[in-house]
This record gives structure tokens, sequence and C-alpha cells, in this order.
């Protein structure tokens, strides 16, 4: 327990930093990280490889080799699926 000095110095070093820093103390109560949340990046890899599967798919779709097209291209839609679910989450933020 704290003697009445120890805590009436206490509650004046709490607003003491109350009024200096606001925002820190906002986040401590908060439970946030203090550490600001990375930014993240647009997946830029994901979208070449989805160009690239999508390339490969038409060309193997001209050639006439139907299943390697169709397989292709099915990896091609779940790359897009996952370029368009990362765009949306990383344009939210």
């Amino acid at each position: 327990m704290l003697s009445r000095e120890d805590s009436r110095r206490l509650a004046e070093l709490e607003r003491q930093l109350w009024r200096d820093d606001p925002e820190f103390c906002a986040r401590l109560e908060g439970g946030q990280p203090l550490v600001p949340p990375r930014r993240k990046r647009f997946p830029i890899t994901l979208i070449l490889t989805a160009a690239v599967l999508w390339a490969t798919a038409i060309t193997l779709g001209i050639l006439t080799w139907w299943s390697p097209a169709a397989i292709t291209a099915a990896c091609a839609v779940t790359v897009s699926t996952a370029v368009c679910l990362r765009a949306r989450r990383v344009s939210k933020a």
C-alpha cells in the first residue's frame, strides 16, 4: 500500500503525464500496442505471378493444350483472387 504522500505524488505525476502526452496515456489505457503498426504494402509479387499464369494459360490454350491450360487457368484464378483480397485489405488499412 502506498502512503498518502506517495499516492498524492503518483496522482500528480499521472495528471502531468496526461497534460504532456495524452495520446500515450490513451494508448496505455486502451491496451493498444505502443509500436505503430507496419504499413501494409500492395502485393506486387502476387500481381506479377497472376499475370505470368494468365499469359501461360492463354498461350497453352492457343497451342491447344487444353488440360495444362485449364490447370494453369485455375491456378491463375486462385492467385488473382488472393490479389483482390489482399488489395482490399490494404485499401481498408
